[in-house]
């Protein structure tokens, strides 16, 4: 009687021969009496009849459908099986475990700078963790119409939002748009609250996020790194000289003439000398006026002794010429000298007073 009666009988189970399947649903004809229902580690059971969700179960176990199933289903709960009549239901199998879903932008990504109307072609490489979080949302979303939801449908859905949650992050969090990797963390913790947003919309939450690593265009990127081995990370006109270098020493014997070749040397030396020079006067400038001891007279440039009454070398008075210079005193932007009043050019260097 017994082997009789087992012919009619059914195994629900899910033997996950994959790891990267969120849900899948068992949808054999129907359930037959003395089935059983196994839920292993990491798995829920959820009972569908008609559409509609009759029970879920969350405890892993071997269990007989009609004495320890059947009675805490909704509207099944008192079906009575037939000598060969079953239920015509649906068990869901939910996997409870996270998942790593890799990432990656499909095309580089125009980021605005200030620099580069066109905006900088960056790519960007990572990955998220996310897990079933709503059994309810994810039937009524998903569940409903596919037998099963993989990794990758969930990398589908992520993708048609990253790009533009990677431009919004980047633009708010990224300090200096050709070092995004020292900010990756607040791009990426930003960019893992939106996608979570958009996650728990069809029952699923995004656990953490991280960015591995930005990519720039191979022209954009040796830059960089030639900038980083110069150590002038920060100055655009820094990146157009080592550009210019990196012309020449590609191109030593091309059909460029030698004048040409000549006058791209000399500009490129003058704009390298004019930023040295600039920085030079600078400093120059900035320790003339910390070291000087005294007050520096506006008739003949002397520097008078703070105790002095009197210029020593031109005898004006020192209290007249306090009042005169103050707030006024002005310094030479090439060699540093100080600039009497009225002159239109440094008595030192000729250099044009603005």
């Amino acid at each position: 009687m017994g082997l009789f009666s087992n012919q009619f009988s059914d195994i629900i189970e899910w033997n996950e021969s994959r790891n990267d399947v969120l849900f899948w649903k068992w949808r054999n004809s129907e359930i037959k009496k003395n089935s059983r229902l196994i839920i292993r580690p990491g798995q829920d059971a959820i009972f569908l009849y008609n559409g509609r969700v009759e029970g879920i179960f969350t405890e892993e176990g071997n269990y007989e459908i009609e004495t320890e199933i059947l009675p805490f289903l909704s509207t099944l709960k008192g079906f009575k099986f037939g000598f060969k009549s079953g239920i015509k239901a649906e068990v869901l199998f939910i996997n409870t475990k996270e998942f790593l879903v890799k990432w990656g932008t499909k095309s580089p990504i125009n980021i605005p700078t200030p620099n580069m109307p066109g905006g900088m072609p960056i790519r960007a490489f990572g990955s998220f963790n996310v897990k079933i979080s709503d059994h309810m949302v994810l039937i009524d979303k998903i569940a409903g119409i596919k037998n099963q939801f993989t990794v990758d449908d969930v990398k589908q859905r992520a993708l048609a939002t990253l790009d533009q949650l990677l431009m919004k992050w980047i633009v708010r969090e990224g300090k200096d748009m050709f070092n995004l990797q020292a900010n990756s963390f607040e791009i990426a913790k930003g960019i893992k609250t939106d996608l979570d947003m958009e996650m728990i919309k069809i029952g699923l939450t995004v656990t953490t996020l991280n960015i591995e690593n930005f990519s720039y265009p191979e022209s954009v990127q040796k830059i960089i790194d030639k900038n980083a081995a110069y150590g002038m990370v920060g100055n655009v006109g820094h990146y157009q000289n080592v550009a210019m270098v990196e012309s020449m020493e590609k191109n030593p014997n091309n059909s460029m003439s030698y004048v040409a070749q000549a006058a791209i040397g000399i500009q490129m030396g003058m704009n390298i000398a004019k930023e040295m020079k600039s920085n030079i006067n600078n400093n120059e400038s900035n320790n003339l006026q910390g070291n000087v001891k005294g007050i520096v007279c506006t008739n003949c440039g002397e520097v008078i002794n703070k105790e002095a009454k009197f210029c020593p070398n031109c005898g004006s008075k020192v209290k007249e010429i306090e009042a005169k210079s103050k707030g006024k005193q002005k310094f030479c932007t090439e060699c540093g000298a100080v600039i009497k009043e009225g002159c239109k050019f440094c008595s030192e260097c000729g250099n044009k007073v603005n």
